[in-house]
């Protein structure tokens, strides 16, 4: 194929791609009430599903009521016109995404597919479940354990005693974006994957930058979530975790070529 052919071949996987996270966006954006009730304003609402593991955590480790909220130490508003139609219609773009992952990711791959010798694309088998797999493992992880966290100590962090009266654009891009950044970061076995299948990345290398590896997850940590130890430790640790299993999985693909050769 020439040039302008790919090019044509990758319009076509990018127009369905859109196409499906447009009609996800779509079923997103009818049922309005049930996703913003239940799930969008869930972690602002004391029987919220963490708040109740926290409170019997706390009960297990003889803490008393000490994990338990009773309150939230925040109001939400909305101060433009436009504010809440804008935040529907944020919810329902990114909500698109996200539902539509699997088929984005299944586009993309079916582009890079035929451009594979048949033992790499055997090798690469199961790729569009298992990074769908951990996406929506990261954005499950960010929805129930940092934004909880995340809102608990920015809604009750004051100054001066001023109550906290936030917009409902503000907690829609704090919810939106925590929960997309935690679903990418997740995927970060995958990467190694396939960067080991090209040469690019070797276990000694993951292991002699192990070190450096761990001031960028604390670093990626703080820009993920607010300006609290304990958020930045609930992302750091399972991204640590993460890259462990990374070197673990680049030397059973080296393992497996020096095997073949």
């Amino acid at each position: 194929m020439s040039f302008l052919d790919h090019l044509e071949e990758l319009r076509g996987h990018l127009v369905r791609s859109v196409i499906a996270v447009l009609a996800c966006a779509v079923i997103i954006f009818i049922f309005k009430d049930f996703v913003f009730d239940n799930i969008i304003f869930g972690p602002s609402k004391v029987d919220f599903i963490s708040f109740k593991a926290w409170c019997r955590l706390g009960e297990v480790l003889s803490l008393g009521d000490k994990l338990c909220v009773y309150e939230i130490p925040y109001q939400m508003q909305n101060t433009t016109v436009t504010g809440s139609f804008a935040a529907h219609i944020l919810v329902s773009a990114i909500g698109g995404v996200i539902v539509s992952f699997p088929f984005i990711f299944f586009q993309l791959w079916s582009f890079v597919k035929p451009g594979l010798r048949q033992k790499e694309a055997s090798m690469a088998q199961g790729a569009v479940f298992f990074s769908s797999l951990l996406f929506f493992i990261g954005v499950l992880f960010g929805y129930y354990l940092i934004i909880p966290l995340s809102l608990q100590f920015l809604g009750g962090y004051d100054v001066g005693g001023v109550p906290n009266i936030i917009t409902i654009t503000s907690y829609m891009k704090l919810v939106a974006s925590i929960c997309l950044a935690s679903g990418v970061v997740f995927m970060l076995p995958i990467l190694v994957f396939v960067l080991s299948k090209l040469g690019i990345v070797t276990p000694a290398l993951l292991k002699n930058y192990r070190k450096h590896a761990v001031v960028g997850i604390l670093i990626l940590s703080a820009v993920i979530t607010p300006p609290d130890i304990a958020s930045q430790i609930l992302v750091a640790l399972p991204v640590f975790v993460l890259y462990e299993i990374s070197i673990i999985i680049s030397k059973r693909v080296y393992k497996k070529a020096a095997q073949k050769d």
